[in-house]
């Protein structure tokens, strides 16, 4: 059997794949187990931060696994140890907490805005607002943090204690916060929920309304982090500081990893027992996370992000059939004419990697992808565009 047919026969159908079996790869480009040339302007939904197989990130990732591939939690790790420090001195929070994705360090974030409020004010201030259009994970809790009906099914009964407000409403907002309410979870842009971007003046006064009532104000940067919207972290584009910030994706440049990070007042919520995970602060993935913000956090790096992300709004606003753009850095969403999913397969076809979002088109390349190599993506989904007009 070839690798199509065995990921048919042996592995759960919870992907809908597209047909293509990549077999190797080079900074934005792939290729397939037929030689088939593709630029990937997808980066595993935002995970290659560096590309595929950046040299730098390859050797010392490579290094450390001759090294220590694996420890318990239970001993010490320079590795994990120096990227806690990079990522509070970076973010200006105090602690960190190591797991393995997005939706494990929101757990982490759910329960330690829980476990505040029960030691502040007692078991029943244990609920959290989420934004509708949200996504924050496919484990049973965050799949209830999710504001998005579609995934409130199938596996109940479902984690309760969340309540969903319209974004950008922050009326809605204040009528959804009473008295069990610890915590504010959102996305400054929401990716899987179409690219939306809030307004700054929300985001600036959802933080008021936290600080003034003493509820934690959580921002998932699963996505949105390390250099993906031209800054180090999204946030910052809005002058807030979170209580509880989430990260994954981008930050292992391709390994798994998931960080929860909290301000000051937060920093000796959890004690031993409270949380933990075997493969958390792995030294192979925290050696290539380490790496990772070496190139990426630096003022030059995040401003070439942000000009290859203007030059490519500019391209895709000039094609027939591009209705809108949203766009903050290398975080691209593409309002086009037809089905989304089906323009998404045929540039597959036609040589382009390239993901959707709700009924958009979406980018989420490389952050060293080359112009070069944008205008021949901008190229590919121009023909594309073309072949698919009437």
């Amino acid at each position: 059997m070839n690798t199509k047919e065995k990921d048919l026969t042996y592995i759960m159908h919870t992907y809908g794949r597209y047909d293509v079996a990549l077999c190797r790869g080079k900074g934005a480009v792939a290729y397939d187990e037929d030689g088939k040339r593709y630029i990937d302007v997808s980066s595993g939904i935002g995970v290659n931060s560096l590309g595929y197989c950046d040299d730098g990130w390859a050797e010392a990732v490579s290094a450390q696994a001759h090294t220590l591939q694996h420890m318990s939690n239970y001993f010490y790790s320079a590795q994990a140890s120096d990227l806690a420090e990079t990522l509070c001195k970076l973010t200006g929070l105090a602690k960190v907490c190591f797991g393995n994705s997005g939706a494990e360090a929101n757990e982490c974030a759910i329960k330690i805005a829980r476990k505040y409020s029960f030691d502040k004010f007692g078991a029943d201030r244990n609920e959290i607002v989420t934004l509708k259009n949200s996504f924050h994970g496919r484990t049973v809790t965050t799949l209830s943090a999710t504001g998005q009906e579609v995934f409130h099914n199938f596996f109940f009964p479902f984690t309760q204690g969340f309540r969903y407000a319209e974004p950008n409403d922050i009326d809605a907002l204040r009528a959804l916060v009473g008295d069990k309410t610890c915590a504010v979870m959102l996305e400054v842009v929401q990716g899987e929920g179409g690219v939306n971007i809030l307004d700054i003046d929300y985001v600036q006064a959802v933080a008021r309304l936290c600080a003034d009532k003493d509820i934690l104000l959580i921002i998932d940067e699963v996505q949105t982090g390390v250099g993906r919207t031209g800054r180090l972290f999204a946030h910052e584009h809005y002058g807030v500081k979170p209580d509880l910030m989430t990260v994954a994706k981008g930050l292992g440049g391709g390994l798994p990893i998931g960080v929860c990070l909290c301000g000051e007042k937060l920093k000796d919520v959890m004690s031993p027992s409270t949380h933990g995970t075997t493969f958390g602060a792995n030294p192979v993935v925290c050696a290539g996370a380490n790496y990772v913000l070496s190139r990426v956090a630096d003022d030059d790096f995040l401003r070439a992000v942000e000009e290859k992300g203007a030059c490519l709004e500019q391209k895709l606003l000039q094609l027939d059939g591009v209705k809108h753009v949203r766009r903050l850095g290398l975080m691209v969403g593409i309002e086009i004419d037809g089905d989304a999913h089906e323009i998404a397969a045929k540039c597959v076809k036609n040589g382009l990697l390239i993901i959707t979002a709700k009924d958009l088109l979406r980018m989420l390349p490389p952050l060293t992808i080359t112009h070069d190599e944008l205008d021949e993506a901008v190229l590919i989904l121009e023909k594309t565009l073309k072949e698919n007009t009437p």
